[in-house]
């Protein structure tokens, strides 16, 4: 083989695998191309309304009414807004579904006062009067005792009593 015909087929090979690296970067490169961003946006499928419960690092922990357009910083403003130290970076909306089951309920034989402070129409009076209640005739045998504190009549009973329950 004469040096010439050496530097043919070279040249002929190095044609060959530039056409193949061509191909193939035409060939996957659309795969790996960035598209149109994509836009999510939700849409409920009913309007939501009712209560929702507030809780964490927020002024007045609790129930509050929850309508259509109600917005995230609305309803921690009407919580009272945020407590010194609350991490706003983080925040926590759950939204159970319906094999889930009904939310925790507060278990008033157990719960310590900053809990039972969470369930509406209960303040640090109230839970310390659940409490103290609870230490002189012992445990709850049912819910509709919690009316025999003193302070809670049958409105704030009927405010908190598909929120609290009493274990065994």
């Amino acid at each position: 083989m004469t040096p010439s015909r050496f530097s043919q087929y070279w040249v002929l090979i190095a044609i060959l695998l530039v056409a193949i690296i061509v191909t193939g970067a035409l060939i996957i490169w659309p795969r790996f191309s960035a598209g149109q961003p994509v836009d999510i946006s939700t849409s409920p499928t009913q309007e939501l309304q009712g209560k929702i419960y507030i809780g964490g690092a927020v002024t007045n922990p609790g129930l509050y009414p929850l309508t259509a357009g109600d917005t995230i910083e609305d309803l921690i403003q009407a919580a009272g807004g945020y407590t010194d130290g609350a991490d706003l970076n983080s925040i926590t909306l759950h939204i159970p579904d319906t094999e889930e089951g009904q939310t925790q309920k507060i278990d008033i034989n157990r719960a310590e006062a900053w809990l039972l402070e969470a369930l509406p129409g209960i303040g640090e009076a109230r839970a310390q009067a659940i409490i103290d209640y609870r230490e002189q005739n012992g445990h709850f045998r049912n819910i509709n005792e919690i009316t025999n504190v003193e302070g809670i009549g049958t409105a704030t009973y009927e405010q908190i009593k598909d929120l609290i329950t009493v274990a065994d």
